[in-house]
């Protein structure tokens, strides 16, 4: 039986469940529940439950080599993100877990307590080396659940306590309760943050992003940042074409009012599942222009939705790309806002104790 989709799903930034297949998982069957059995006809319920399970993994450092990007170390406290940004590059990774990178992956979230305490235990390695650990390259440290868990907190302690450099990647004020960590870490150049703003119009952001801070939160967070002295960043991201692409401007002029010294910018990405959920996104809230946005996503993809590969997936390229990169540059120099320069210091770090044992040298 073909599964009606509600013409608007409230609260969420998927509007569906969509199925990973990527992998070889067969769809889930229908176990005679009523529930399931509403759902087959009438689609997911509106309003749904945001879950969290606690996982205890054996390691909290992630590794890589990529070349594009600009650190080879992560933390990601949270699995699956309640923020609900429909464009999230991190969605598929849900797909692994034979879960939805949909509704599930805004719904269905992971916690790991133990964060903090397997950070400790990798810094005390004898042949531990030190770079800047990212935070919030898959799933925002900062999303609601932090409220209660304060995970990214306890990470933060750790690296206070052993001087070790980290960078936040946020859309939530709710990293200004941890001023008390992030200005003795900022004085020790051991910091930098970095705080997405899509767009300046709240009722775009809702649908975009809808358990997001709202962008004029964003931009007081990114002052008071500033303000206190923490190397602070605005990326404007992701830029899309004919949706949001048109508060580039603006959003780089307050940034800059609001005391950002750098501006970045990332064009839309669609890897894996994000592709027909965007979709289905554009469908039910911008069906007048859903071809148009499409059309322009695909131009600066060398005709593609997407394109993986190494080197060329973070440089659209294109007559749209060229110009998001010339409105960009005519923007950040006319706002007099530069290229990011965090120079973060990794010669201060000391290992932490472990068991109540002191270090020997």
């Amino acid at each position: 039986m073909e599964r009606r989709l509600a013409p608007e799903l409230s609260g969420r930034g998927a509007q569906s469940g969509a199925v990973p297949t990527r992998f070889g998982l067969a769809t889930r069957e229908v176990d005679g529940d009523w529930r399931d059995y509403m759902e087959s006809l009438d689609g997911p319920p509106v309003k749904l439950r945001t879950t969290v399970t606690e996982e205890r993994p054996k390691t909290i450092l992630s590794f890589n080599q990529s070349p594009d990007i600009g650190f080879d170390r992560s933390i990601n406290a949270y699995r699956g993100c309640e923020h609900g940004c429909v464009y999230c590059y991190a969605r598929p990774t849900h797909a692994y877990h034979d879960l939805s990178p949909g509704l599930d992956f805004e719904t269905r979230l992971f916690a790991k307590p133990n964060a903090a305490e397997l950070l400790r235990a990798t810094l005390a390695k004898p042949k531990y080396t030190p770079r800047p650990i990212a935070m919030g390259t898959n799933t925002d440290p900062y999303q609601p659940i932090e409220d209660r868990y304060r995970i990214t907190r306890s990470v933060l302690e750790v690296c206070l306590e052993t001087r070790h450099p980290v960078t936040i990647t946020t859309k939530s004020d709710r990293l200004l309760a941890d001023l008390d960590l992030l200005v003795p870490l900022a004085e020790q150049h051991l910091v930098a943050v970095a705080i997405s703003v899509t767009t300046l119009d709240p009722k775009l952001s809702g649908k975009l992003e809808p358990r997001a801070t709202s962008p004029v939160k964003r931009l007081t967070a990114l002052q008071k940042l500033a303000a206190a002295g923490v190397p602070v960043h605005c990326n404007v991201a992701p830029v899309i074409p004919a949706i949001t692409d048109e508060f580039m401007e603006g959003i780089i002029e307050q940034a800059a009012a609001a005391g950002v010294a750098s501006c970045g910018w990332i064009a839309l990405r669609l890897p894996h599942e994000i592709a027909p959920l965007f979709r289905e996104w554009l469908s039910v809230h911008f069906p007048d222009r859903g071809d148009k946005v499409m059309n322009i996503v695909r131009s600066i993809r060398d005709g593609k939705d997407n394109d993986p590969n190494f080197f060329s997936r973070m440089k659209p390229t294109g007559v749209w790309a060229d110009l998001f990169r010339t409105r960009f540059r005519l923007a950040c120099k006319r706002a007099g806002v530069g290229r990011p320069r965090f120079e973060l210091d990794c010669t201060q770090f000391r290992p932490p104790n472990i068991g109540g044992q002191l270090q020997l040298l």
